[in-house]
């Protein structure tokens, strides 16, 4: 991994001409507008970079974008990876180990996840305050290279108080309803049953989805400070459980990503 890891790290490099990110950004499922915010300097393909992992969903661009957003040097994912493509826990984590080696010293993460809190509507935002994993394997797991972390990362806080507290700062003054919520990992890709979501809401979830909890470990692994926002793109209320579909997801994720773009960018500008 470590040979892998430098050899990526190079490449990109020799493609930026040393160009060094302060900040990671992930952009989720029908979430990848937010370029359009960047001031855009260089932009390679997964499908070019050596060891990168390939996106197969047709909603994710899979580009790595690197520019400038409110006066902060950034790397932006255009495109994430999930475990229900098929990838290991190791792939899917794989750029966040390089965004450290190219020298990121705060991840941004974004995605959409279906509401379980009853106080929380389709198409609010919700910042993650705490995770429960439900995914069957763990990017960790196997020999660990001290290099990259330790072998028993804490994660007493897995997102950063701190900026938090900003991003509530924020939401306010743009009045934008923004929640702070418990959000749990699932393996997909096919959505809950009512029995699920009943269960994942027992057990202290305010909202679910297939994504997220893999980079954050990582992140936490390697000493990097996260911060995750949620776009509510559907409700997963067991009492009046409605069907949905991915093209009303995406619909009330475009809807909402003026919302996290408007935080988004006027949270960087603050670290």
């Amino acid at each position: 991994m470590l040979r892998a890891i430098q050899e990526t790290v190079e490449y990109i490099r020799i493609k930026t001409e040393n160009f060094k990110p302060e900040v990671g950004i992930i952009l989720g499922t029908g979430l990848g507008d937010l370029v359009n915010s960047i001031e855009i300097k260089y932009q390679l393909m997964y499908s070019n970079i050596p060891n990168f992992p390939i996106s197969t969903l047709e909603f994710h661009s899979g580009k790595l974008i690197f520019g400038t957003l409110n006066g902060k040097n950034i790397v932006a994912m255009q495109g994430r990876l999930h475990y229900y493509e098929g990838y290991s826990m190791q792939q899917i984590t794989f750029p966040i180990r390089v965004m450290k080696g190219l020298g990121i010293e705060n991840l941004f993460v974004s995605n959409a996840a279906g509401s379980l809190n009853p106080n929380f509507k389709k198409g609010d935002l919700m910042i993650i305050s705490d995770h429960i994993n439900l995914q069957p394997d763990n990017p960790l797991r196997g020999l660990n290279e001290s290099e990259l972390g330790p072998r028993f990362p804490d994660m007493s806080e897995p997102y950063k108080r701190s900026i938090i507290k900003k991003a509530i700062t924020v939401a306010k003054n743009v009045d934008v309803v923004c929640h702070k919520g418990v959000y749990v990992a699932v393996t997909g890709p096919n959505l809950e049953t009512k029995a699920e979501y009943k269960y994942l809401r027992l057990i202290g979830a305010d909202a679910v989805g297939m994504s997220t909890v893999p980079e954050v470990i990582v992140a936490n692994h390697a000493g990097i400070p996260v911060f995750a926002l949620s776009v509510l793109t559907d409700e997963g209320f067991a009492e009046d459980l409605q069907p949905f579909s991915l093209t009303d997801i995406l619909a009330t994720a475009a809807k909402a990503e003026p919302k996290m773009t408007e935080i988004l960018t006027r949270l960087i500008a603050t670290l």
